[in-house]
């Protein structure tokens, strides 16, 4: 079948790719119509390797998906061909300890789509465990199911952070991640967020989304001191730090409210200092994320009743034929631009 291969680092070819997926009785085979471009797979074409993830040789990229089932194993019930999906991307050993506590996401022998040498979904048709494969609202489009993986991430962020009816948060970073750990955030019960970033574009969209987001463009002004002055100089309950940015790192306690919680999602790609002696003086908790877990029926049914609108975060579009130009384009976008998708015939 056609596939997006990244043949190696800076070497992306659409072609022909042979790969075999038999049909087991409790999978699905299903008919992708739209995936969207992450950054790790950006990652990966730029770079080669994601830490110990290293593409050794040829991998299909993708793995933020939406399709149609076409067949269905024996054994599954809750699907049928013709439902319109959306699928987790990590599948985990049913079997593992990991698994076995809840914590599926951290199994170290969960595949992953598109994580070396697991192939992704950026071709004509995948077979997937029908347990990890989620029917979507009758309202809910193709393309925004592809966007459920992202919003898997900040779901799992507002989850940890444990948030409190009326709950003031700030979110560092309006990026994909950024954005919908926003919009999960309000989902769960803030009542205000502060999004800070430097691309103005960005924030304002950011404030488009939800009239609850008061965007904060850090190059020239203060979240802190915001923050502060909003709260009466209390402070944010809850901080969620999604650029993995250094800089940001450094101060991420400074806009933190006596005993608030911090919640770390951006992945930096070196260390970075973190201040515990400000974190002690404020008795911070500290909370970080790895993809998630069990947030997808959550996440759907949010976005069939209309409580989460991810329309907006969608901002460009390309067919399967120009997925490398998409990619190309994903390395360098427009400041304006936050989530890339690719549509298949």
């Amino acid at each position: 079948m056609q596939a997006l291969v990244l043949e190696e680092k800076q070497r992306l070819k659409l072609r022909d790719f042979l790969i075999e997926e038999a049909l087991g009785p409790q999978d699905v085979r299903i008919r992708i119509r739209t995936v969207g471009v992450c950054g790790s797979d950006v990652h990966y074409y730029t770079h080669g390797a994601i830490g110990p993830f290293v593409v050794r040789e040829p991998m299909i990229l993708g793995h933020e998906a939406a399709g149609v089932v076409e067949e269905a194993g024996a054994a599954v019930t809750h699907l049928r061909v013709g439902d319109r999906v959306c699928m987790e991307p990590g599948i985990p050993d049913p079997s593992s300890r990991a698994t076995r506590l809840g914590l599926y996401n951290l199994d170290p022998a969960v595949r992953f789509w598109a994580t070396p040498p697991v192939h992704g979904c950026l071709r004509p048709s995948v077979v997937h465990p029908a347990a990890f494969t989620f029917k979507l609202p009758d309202n809910v489009t193709f393309a925004e199911g592809a966007m459920v993986e992202p919003l898997a991430v900040g779901m799992h962020a507002a989850n940890k952070a444990k948030i409190s009816p009326g709950d003031v948060a700030v979110v560092l970073g309006a990026g994909p991640i950024g954005m919908v750990t926003a919009l999960a955030a309000l989902a769960g019960g803030c009542s205000r967020v502060f999004m800070t970033d430097v691309q103005q574009p960005k924030l304002d969209l950011a404030a488009r989304l939800h009239r609850a987001i008061t965007p904060v463009n850090v190059s020239r002004e203060d979240v802190s001191a915001l923050v502060r002055q909003t709260t009466d100089g209390w402070g944010a309950d809850l901080v969620f730090e999604a650029t993995g940015n250094s800089r940001a790192v450094a101060g991420v306690f400074e806009p933190l409210c006596p005993g608030g919680a911090v919640v770390f999602i951006g992945m930096p790609g070196a260390p970075v200092p973190l201040d515990i002696v400000a974190a002690q003086v404020k008795e911070a908790r500290i909370e970080t994320i790895f993809r998630y877990a069990h947030v997808y029926p959550r996440a759907l049914a949010l976005m069939g009743a209309g409580q989460i609108d991810v329309k907006p975060l969608i901002t460009d579009s390309y067919g399967f034929a120009d997925s490398v130009a998409a990619f190309d384009y994903a390395v360098d976008p427009r400041p304006e631009s936050v989530k890339i998708q690719i549509e298949l015939p």
